[in-house]
């Protein structure tokens, strides 16, 4: 069996977003040959006259944007409400319900500003237990008192 027949460069899954009821994301996977293309796309050199050695300067606003859309892919049940706990803004006059669609643009606006929402998506982007297929292992049984119903 070899080992390059079996990896997968890319996997999403749906996550809950803890805390904010209703609201899950379509997370992808980075690989480690991914995120290290995303990184090179992100990084330019540059000539320090000091030390007269190129030195790499990395682009964060690009890096933070090309790891936006590379890793939230979708989301369902985001509304303003839920957005109010996540970055800070104007909510009056709107309906707190009011659904915020996805889009590849609001996805960079709530990584770029909402620290919370960044922290989340890198514990999960990065834990493959969140990407493993399969059955999950059972869990534990709760002891007490045997119940019958009629």
């Amino acid at each position: 069996m070899e080992l390059k027949k079996l990896m997968v460069d890319s996997k999403s899954v749906w996550m809950e977003f803890p805390g904010l009821d209703g609201f899950s994301v379509e997370v992808a996977n980075l690989s480690r040959k991914e995120l290290t293309s995303l990184r090179k796309r992100c990084t330019t050199q540059k000539f320090d006259r000091k030390s007269r050695q190129l030195t790499e300067e990395i682009d964060e606003d690009k890096f933070v944007s090309e790891f936006a859309q590379a890793s939230v892919k979708n989301w369902r049940g985001l509304t303003v409400s839920h957005l109010e706990t996540l970055i800070l803004i104007n909510s009056e006059g709107q309906d707190p319900d009011a659904k915020i669609e996805y889009s590849g643009d609001n996805a960079e606006v709530l990584v770029t500003n909402s620290s919370e929402f960044d922290t989340w998506l890198n514990e999960v982007v990065f834990d493959l237990d969140n990407f493993r297929g399969g059955p999950k292992s059972p869990s534990p049984k709760k002891t007490g008192k045997a119940t019958s119903e009629s």
